[in-house]
């Protein structure tokens, strides 16, 4: 009983250091491991439902005890528990899930991001279909696209445009390798109200995708580029420590002036810093003016970003 208060405790001391954040998102992490008191252990939430996520083995014996007080503080409809290591200690790309919390056929749910609602499945992947330490990054790149062509790279569930789109884009091009994931960021769209235009959808490879728009001379007033750290497509192999600068050379090509670069990545190698450095030195090879707007790590639901493998991020905003 002692243990379960505790973690009653902690868990709501967690809940109360998101307070401004739940005023206009109903999806955020409400727990990041041992900043919060859990060490090993996130607790997202989205909407009325939830997903905690084992990252080491320090609280697996008391999983019980946690899952009852997220039960008596927040009274979820849905909540799964993903393991992302297995019995050796190795990071699993496809997590044990376990529903804790109300049926399988109850995990889709749709939550908001300030302005835009965005549909999410905690059951269907990983990642439920939000990335929610770009939250941030997102609200940025929305200030920033009023009357603009918007490139979005990598765009996974289209998150990035959807807010494009939102804050007044002309245009907000989508550009990734799997069609059901674009798919997903045409709900997305249908979701905000927001008609497809033509050529918002691109299913390729980003390279490919830029090297074609400079041989048309295509440009755009902001491009967003947040790649996996790995990945394979038709034979070749993406490392972001190697070819990030590459793909960011690429963009800066294709930047109007005045335009914007968000560049991104939560590859452990990184700091805020070195991409900031790194990026505005290859953008500046296009543009001398090129300026840094700002570099940081996660919004501040993620306590201690940076300080564990499974809470990073690196993140810069170039303009030209």
């Amino acid at each position: 009983m002692e243990k379960s208060t505790n973690y009653l405790t902690l868990l709501k001391r967690a809940i109360a250091s998101r307070a401004v954040i739940a005023e206009k998102n109903t999806a955020y992490r409400l727990v990041n491991g041992t900043p919060d008191g859990f060490p090993g252990l996130t607790l997202d939430r989205y909407g009325g439902h939830y997903q905690l996520q084992f990252f080491g083995p320090e609280l697996l014996a008391f999983r019980a005890e946690i899952v009852a007080a997220i039960e008596d503080t927040l009274s979820p409809e849905f909540m799964v528990t993903k393991f992302r290591l297995n019995p050796s200690g190795e990071t699993l790309e496809t997590p044990l899930m376990v529903v804790e919390i109300g049926s399988e056929d109850n995990a889709a749910t749709v939550v908001q991001e300030g302005d835009c609602l965005f549909h999410v499945n905690l059951l269907d992947t990983v990642n439920p279909g939000l990335f929610l330490d770009m939250r941030d990054g997102r609200e940025e790149v929305q200030k920033r696209s009023c009357d603009r062509d918007i490139l979005n790279l990598f765009s996974y569930t289209c998150s990035f445009g959807v807010h494009a789109r939102a804050g007044g884009a002309t245009l907000a091009v989508n550009v990734d390798i799997s069609a059901k994931i674009l798919d997903k960021g045409r709900e997305n769209y249908a979701l905000n109200g927001s008609e497809v235009l033509p050529g918002e959808f691109f299913r390729g490879n980003a390279r490919e995708y830029l090297e074609w728009c400079a041989k048309k001379e295509k440009k755009f007033g902001g491009i967003v580029l947040d790649p996996p750290s790995f990945a394979r497509h038709k034979g070749t192999t993406f490392r972001i420590r190697d070819d990030l600068q590459g793909l960011v050379s690429l963009a800066a090509s294709l930047l109007e002036p005045n335009g914007f670069l968000l560049v991104s990545s939560n590859f452990s190698g990184f700091s805020p810093k070195s991409i900031a450095e790194a990026s505005l030195a290859t953008v500046r090879s296009y543009s001398s003016n090129a300026r840094l707007a700002w570099a940081h790590g996660q919004g501040s639901d993620f306590p201690g970003s940076g300080t564990m493998k499974e809470s990073c991020l690196s993140c810069a905003m170039i303009l030209v």
